[in-house]
């Protein structure tokens, strides 16, 4: 029996006799929904040489299933000596049956480059298979540094090969706007501009000045890339905090009317978009006009975290609304802010995620919250009362950008994103999970690679796999051949010294900041923990 290794770990597994012997022109047999996912595999197949002689009968994908447990993102692949057939209710699910079987091709395939052994053949399985959430994400923040298109194109890539489905774009921060809007060019002349990067020295940056922001074309490419992996993109456009860059671009939407100038250094700041003047409203949604256009998500995200209120109690127009509209205090008026953003979108057909400091009294029970710190009881409590969708992002357990001193490989993959508090029936609203990866100490692809490898795939392992069958003992031997892949795709992964941490190493490596370049440069790779929790 040939021992196969599987990431995420599938809901049932039956090993059969023999292996299917596959080639470039082996025949691939699809209904009409399925020619892309045809088109991806033959794409996938094709670095393998051409079988002579007798050929198989091929690989047949179909949907059709009647079995209502695999849902709309499950599926069954079944391997034969003779054929393989993969069969779902969607697209989607066949897409994700070819991510298995990828997985039990050869490792060098995924160089793309021709192999020269005269026969490959796959191990013959019978797969059932399902995830156990709808919402598998990972959110990667350019806000703090662009990235470009390139790395966002291989970062879907990546997350396709482990089922995951939502990519969290945050593209606006106090550090850098970076999507066009063509009705406020300002934001991309100024807002997508900084004069250099913080330093461990408050007040202090590097004075290497750092910009850049996607076209709407660029955008354009990337949503259909990702959709062709069967991967939503939520676009977050943060209000009211967080919102240097576009102060910079326009002060009047401030409550002073600055000057602003686009932060360089990380934390929070006191300066946010005026939540008393009706203009403010008039640009945001003219922004967000845009952005639906660009993004046809269900969900808009729109941040609402770290919002300090200063500037509002001492606003005259902020004061000015709170009066007329008799509300409590300037929480309320955030909330206010929030409901306004949220009838407008939803008017739109879209729905407003935010992190959960946007969940005060009066918010709209439609609006998903997004969890990272703070009350987990008020959540329970949300969710019990208001029946709320909740993703978990929980700040000292799901942050890639913390150091493997603070969360090392096995306390990610132990991670549970249910609170225990929940009943089965209440458990439903926690939609799933999702990793964030925020960028002020992270500049380049190796550490991009460095921070979420392996990290990310114990994550999706936990959104997509039963609770019930986790075993990190497991996972690390079935991870040994998941990385090898990494390797042929060139990720420059955390290595075994660093994402299981000594006791010493997780007392003194927490506050290294060197920052690698290359793979090689792995040896002492940066530590840090995340900065966004600090006030400025």
């Amino acid at each position: 029996m040939t021992d196969i290794s599987l990431i995420p770990r599938p809901q049932k597994v039956i090993h059969l006799h023999g292996t299917f012997p596959v080639s470039s022109n082996i025949p691939i047999v699809s209904d009409s929904p399925n020619k892309k996912n045809a088109a991806y595999l033959k794409h996938l197949l094709s670095p393998l040489p051409k079988q002579v002689g007798k050929r198989s009968h091929g690989i047949h994908l179909n949907l059709g299933t009647k079995d209502k447990s695999l849902g709309k993102e499950g599926y069954r692949l079944k391997i034969t000596p003779k054929e393989i057939y993969l069969e779902a209710s969607t697209p989607a699910g066949i897409f994700y049956g070819i991510q298995t079987l990828r997985q039990l091709l050869p490792t060098e395939l995924e160089k793309g480059d021709p192999l020269t052994k005269r026969d490959y053949g796959v191990p013959c399985v019978a797969i059932t298979d399902f995830p156990r959430f709808t919402w598998r994400g990972f959110m990667l923040d350019e806000g703090r540094h662009f990235l470009g298109k390139d790395i966002v194109l291989r970062t879907l890539d990546l997350m396709a090969l482990q089922k995951l489905n939502v990519f969290h774009w945050h593209l606006t921060e106090d550090q850098g706007w970076r999507i066009e809007i063509k009705k406020y060019p300002l934001l991309m002349k100024i807002g997508s501009q900084r004069e250099g990067t913080g330093t461990l020295f408050k007040g202090r940056h590097d004075g290497v000045p750092h910009g850049g922001f996607y076209t709407q074309a660029e955008i354009k490419e990337i949503v259909a890339y990702a959709a062709d992996r069967y991967i939503l993109i939520v676009p977050e456009i943060e209000m009211p905090g967080h919102s240097l860059a576009t102060l910079a671009s326009y002060p009047n939407l401030s409550c002073t009317g600055g000057p602003f100038e686009v932060a360089t250094h990380f934390g929070v700041f006191p300066d946010i978009y005026c939540a008393g003047k009706d203009s403010t409203f008039t640009f945001l949604q003219d922004v967000l006009s845009e952005v639906l256009e660009l993004f046809p998500s269900p969900f808009i995200h729109i941040g609402g975290d770290e919002a300090p209120k200063a500037r509002w109690k001492n606003c005259p127009d902020c004061q000015q609304r709170i009066r007329q509209l008799v509300l409590k205090d300037e929480h309320a008026l955030q909330v206010y802010f929030t409901n306004r953003i949220i009838t407008w979108l939803a008017k739109k057909g879209r729905r407003v995620i935010g992190w959960n400091e946007i969940m005060q009294k009066g918010l709209r029970e439609d609006a998903v919250v997004q969890y990272w710190l703070g009350n987990k009881e008020k959540v329970v409590e949300e969710i019990r009362t208001h029946g709320r969708d909740v993703i978990i992002s929980t700040f000292l357990r799901t942050y890639l950008d913390h150091s493997y001193a603070l969360t090392s490989l096995k306390e990610a993959y132990e991670f549970e994103p249910v609170f225990p508090e929940l009943l089965e029936k209440e458990s439903s609203h926690i939609l799933g999970l999702e990793p964030t990866l925020w960028t002020e100490w992270v500049s380049n692809k190796d550490r991009v690679d460095f921070q979420t490898f392996p990290r990310l795939t114990a994550f999706a392992e936990t959104a997509w796999s039963s609770k019930e069958g986790k075993n990190f003992d497991d996972f690390r031997s079935r991870l040994k051949s998941f990385l090898q892949r990494l390797d042929v795709l060139g990720v420059a992964y955390a290595e075994e010294g660093d994402v299981n941490p000594s006791f010493f190493a997780r007392l003194f490596k927490m506050t290294t900041i060197a920052i690698p370049q290359t793979k090689t440069a792995r040896t002492n790779p940066p530590q840090r923990i995340s900065p966004r929790i600090r006030l400025a």
